[in-house]
Parts: structure tokens; C-alpha cells; sequence
């Protein structure tokens, strides 16, 4: 791919919404922070979107540990529903275990963090698997 876009990803929760960047052409993602869920995301998500111009939103998509839609996979398909106002394709990504491997990053590094720190995390390692998926995993 040639020129460069930005994709975001989003690991839509019930309290907070994990968001994290990358650019195409360089295929690292970025933790950028969270959306807390308040009544006032969608505003939130308007100005994230404003701020990186997305070709693309993915946004996690959970299962349980046989693989199966839960309770949260409807809940993250009726929020993808709401995107839709955006104009921007929505690519599911499988979620699994992300939070785990995230919170498991942040410990290694020895300083403290949150869980909004857990959420954004979550959010880049959907984004890179994306990428991976994408673009094979020789991508950096």
C-alpha cells in the first residue's frame, strides 16, 4: 500500500471504551486512551474521529472461550450500529484474551497503571492483530 491512512480500534465497554491508532504505513499501534461511557461518548467519538480521519474503525469483537457471541458481542454490534452515522467502514476483530495480554504488558513494566491503561492497551493489541491479519504478520 502506498499511501498512508489511519485506521483506529475501539474495545467497546459497558464503563469505558479503549481507542488506539495506527497509520498504514508504518502498522504500529498506538494506545491514545479511553472514551468513558457517560452519555457523552458519541460527542467523545466525534472528536476522535475528527482528529484522525479513520479509513477504517475495528472495533473488538468478544466470544466466549468456545468462541461464541456472549451478552457483550450484542452489546458491541448494537454500539457498531451507532457508528454507522460515521460513513466509515466497521471490521470486526476477535478480542480474545486482549485485556489479559494488555494488563499483563502493563505489570512487565513495572509502573503503575489503571484500567483505562488496560482498556487503550486492549484497544492496540486489537489493532494490531488487524494488522497482522491485513497486512501479514512481517508488518513493522
Amino acid at each position: 500500500m502506498s499511501s498512508s491512512h489511519t485506521v483506529i480500534a475501539l474495545d467497546v465497554g459497558e464503563k469505558r471504551i479503549g481507542v488506539a491508532h495506527a497509520d498504514t504505513s508504518v502498522r504500529f499501534p498506538v494506545p491514545y486512551g479511553v472514551i468513558d461511557v457517560d452519555g457523552l461518548e458519541g460527542e467523545r467519538l466525534k472528536e476522535v474521529i475528527a482528529e484522525f480521519e479513520p479509513v477504517t474503525i475495528v472495533l473488538g469483537y468478544p466470544r466466549n472461550q468456545q468462541g461464541e457471541p456472549t451478552a457483550q458481542t450484542s452489546y458491541v454490534q448494537e454500539f457498531a450500529k451507532r457508528l454507522e452515522i460515521f460513513s466509515i467502514p466497521i471490521v470486526f476483530q476477535d478480542e480474545s484474551l486482549t485485556s489479559v495480554l494488555a494488563e499483563r504488558y502493563l505489570k512487565e513494566q513495572k509502573q503503575p497503571y489503571s484500567k483505562a491503561d488496560i482498556d487503550a492497551h486492549a484497544a492496540a493489541i486489537i489493532l494490531g492483530d488487524y494488522l497482522e491479519g491485513i497486512y501479514g504478520s512481517n508488518a513493522a
